[in-house]
This record gives structure tokens, C-alpha cells and sequence, in this order.
């Protein structure tokens, strides 16, 4: 009788799992790069909101997830400009989950000329290539110049009523994926980016990647990434006033903001690439704590906000960062990229310490401000 029980509890757990989650190809989502995927993919976001919460399992797709339509500005009168849109719904736990384990950092190269032959030669980082669980968008967005504007993304919260960052959801994480925002070759920068999460009281990234889809520079084209006026991020997590933020094994590349933060951050292995600032804090009242971030070629690696940038407020920012291991990219490409100042921090936000470490170059680590943080070089 007992092991009937048990039985009988492994299956009703299964079943229970089975409904939690859905799998977008059930709605209708190709993955063949070609077709809309964006109503299919919506629709099963929609079908997991409406059960309370669950999963949203996304199956690899060699060609990736296009997501063509244009964002929505409001949801029921409320801020939103996502592609795809998280309902807002009190209580509800939400996960986006790839089939296939997330490979970081192919994606970043200057596509090369060769210097010999005067014609361009595929390399391993000569072209864009899919061996993620990718959704792309191929949408380009208005342009947004107000850096306390909502900004454009792939996927966004809607904003809600709850506490000081507004938030309208309990918990989103997001698994093995990768997100792909849209370069504007005709001006070589994104007008938009790929997640926000900022009215999600609780947010959890891992094994995961939010990016541009091409290359950052060509010197077949002659062109490389430019500053960008638009005040695009790769990912936002939560607003103030929020719970536990987790980030782990994370990449971010080719964006004016890469990463943005506040308080209860617990993150390890932050890569960050490409960015005009990488790592950005608006606030961390509560302490925030980052193990390790590897910064190559930004033009700021680690910085606090100057505006209240996408509408969060401006308050101390207490940090633990154990390493931060750069590459200033002085002598490459692209030069919105080179390194003008490893910490930002002119109004003296910053509370706490970190080290850092550079494995060549003249060593340098300039910083403006930033006199409540402790700065050492690794091995002194």
C-alpha cells in the first residue's frame, strides 16, 4: 500500500509538471528563421500566464525564432514596449527555458579582411552562427533618446503598481537562451534590446546570452558599431525594492547598457563585451554581490547611473565584486568600444570593494570618482 502511494504521488507531481509547462511549437512557432514566430510564442506565454505560472520550453532551432512584429508601447494602459510581453498578473511565476545548454562569447569578433588576398575570408568568428536556442528580432525600433524612457526589447514586464520599481510580476527566469537584438547596419548601432525585467519583483538569468545579430565591426563594409544615441540595454533586471535577483554564466554584448542592476544581487561569471558601459548600477541598498565579471573592449566596464536612467531612482550603491578581469581594446575595433574608464562613478555612489585584474597590456584602470569603493589590483 505504501509504494502505491508513493506511486501515485511521483505521478500526480508528473502531471502536475506536464501541465505546468508548454512548448511553443504546440502553438505553432517554426523556428525556421523565416516565419513570424512572435503570435505562437505570445500564445504560449499567454497559455502559461493564464494557468497561474510554468514553463515555457523553447526546442533548439538551428535557424532560431524570428520575432518580427513591432513591440507594443502599452498593455492596458500600461508602459510596456516588448515584442513579447509577460502579462501582468499578480503572483505568477514564469520561466523561459532553451533545449539546448547555452554557448557564450562566439559572437563578438570583428569579421576580418585578409590582408594578403584583399577579399574577405570566413574564420571561425568570420560569420554569425546559431548553435544556440536563439530568438531574433529583425524589427527596428524608433529611436529613443530620453535615457529615463522605457526601452525597446525582445521581451519585457509591463509595468505594474507594486513598490518603487513597480512591479507586476512575482518571478520570470530565463534558461538557455539567447536573445538577439536587431543592428541597424545603415547606422551601425541597435535601436533596441533584448530583455527587460524590471517590474518582476524577482528575477533569475542563467546560462544565457542577449547580443546584436551581426558582427560589431567589418572591414568588408568599412563599418563598425558607432555610439549610440538610443538608450538600449541587453538585459534589465529588476527594479528597487525588489527580491532576489540571481545572474549566472551571462553574456552581453554590442549594447549602450549592457547589464543594469539594483539591490540583491547575487551574479557570478558576467560577461561583458562591446558595451559604451557594461555593468551598471542604479541603485543596491540592500548589498548586491558579484563574483567574477570578464570585460573586454567596453568603453566603461562598471558605472552608476548619472539620470534616472529608465526611470529608476538614484540611490547608494552597495557592491561586493570579487574580480573583474579586462581587456581595454585599445587597438581594435571598434573604437565606441576601447576603454575610456574601468569605474564611473562621479557622484560617489558606490559603497564596497573589488579587485581587479589585467592579464597584459600597461595595467592601467582608470576611475572617476568612486572614493567609498576600494579598488585593488589582484596579487597586491
Amino acid at each position: 500500500m505504501k509504494n502505491v502511494l508513493v506511486i501515485a504521488v511521483a505521478l500526480f507531481a508528473v502531471a502536475l509538471t506536464a501541465e505546468a509547462a508548454v512548448n511553443v511549437r504546440d502553438f505553432g512557432a517554426k523556428g525556421d528563421g523565416v516565419s513570424d514566430d512572435t503570435a505562437a510564442i505570445q500564445a504560449a506565454i499567454d497559455a502559461v500566464a493564464a494557468q497561474g505560472g510554468g514553463k515555457i520550453i523553447f526546442p533548439y532551432a538551428p535557424n532560431g525564432y524570428r520575432i518580427a512584429r513591432p513591440a507594443k508601447e502599452f498593455v492596458d494602459g500600461k508602459p510596456c514596449r516588448g515584442q513579447l510581453v509577460i502579462p501582468p498578473k499578480s503572483g505568477l511565476n514564469i520561466a523561459f527555458e532553451g533545449e539546448m545548454p547555452c554557448k557564450l562569447l562566439y559572437s563578438y569578433q570583428v569579421r576580418p579582411m585578409d590582408a594578403v588576398k584583399n577579399n574577405y575570408t570566413p574564420t571561425r568568428f568570420g560569420t554569425m552562427r546559431m548553435p544556440n536556442t536563439c530568438l531574433f528580432s529583425d524589427w527596428t525600433p524608433p529611436e529613443e533618446r530620453d535615457p529615463t524612457a522605457r526601452p525597446w526589447t525582445i521581451l519585457s514586464t509591463v509595468e505594474g503598481n507594486s513598490c518603487r520599481g513597480k512591479f507586476s510580476v512575482s518571478l520570470v527566469s530565463i534558461r538557455n537562451l539567447e536573445f538577439r537584438a536587431h543592428l541597424d547596419k545603415e547606422v551601425m548601432y541597435p535601436r533596441g534590446g533584448c530583455v527587460n525585467l524590471q517590474n518582476s519583483s524577482r528575477a533569475i538569468v542563467r546560462d544565457s546570452q542577449f547580443c546584436l545579430d551581426d558582427n560589431v565591426g567589418d572591414t568588408l563594409l568599412g563599418k563598425s558599431l558607432q555610439p549610440n544615441p538610443c538608450h538600449t540595454v541587453g538585459l534589465m533586471m529588476s527594479g528597487d525594492q525588489n527580491d532576489n535577483q540571481v545572474i549566472d554564466n551571462v553574456a552581453v554584448q554590442g549594447f549602450r547598457y549592457g547589464i543594469v542592476l539594483g539591490e540583491h544581487v547575487v551574479a557570478n561569471y558576467l560577461y561583458v563585451h562591446n558595451c559604451e558601459e557594461g555593468v551598471v548600477f542604479h541603485d543596491a541598498t540592500h548589498l548586491s554581490t558579484i563574483g567574477h565579471i570578464v570585460a573586454q573592449h567596453n568603453r566603461v566596464i562598471l558605472s552608476t547611473t548619472t539620470t534616472n536612467l529608465f526611470g529608476h531612482g538614484r540611490s547608494p550603491c552597495n557592491v561586493e565584486i570579487g574580480s573583474i578581469n579586462y581587456e581595454s581594446g585599445r587597438h581594435h575595433l571598434p573604437v565606441v568600444s576601447r576603454l575610456v574608464t574601468a569605474v564611473n562613478d562621479p557622484e560617489n555612489r558606490f559603497r564596497g570593494y573589488l579587485k581587479w585584474h589585467q592579464p597584459w597590456g600597461d595595467g592601467e584602470f582608470p576611475v572617476v570618482g568612486a572614493e567609498n569603493l576600494k579598488i585593488t589590483k589582484f596579487g597586491e
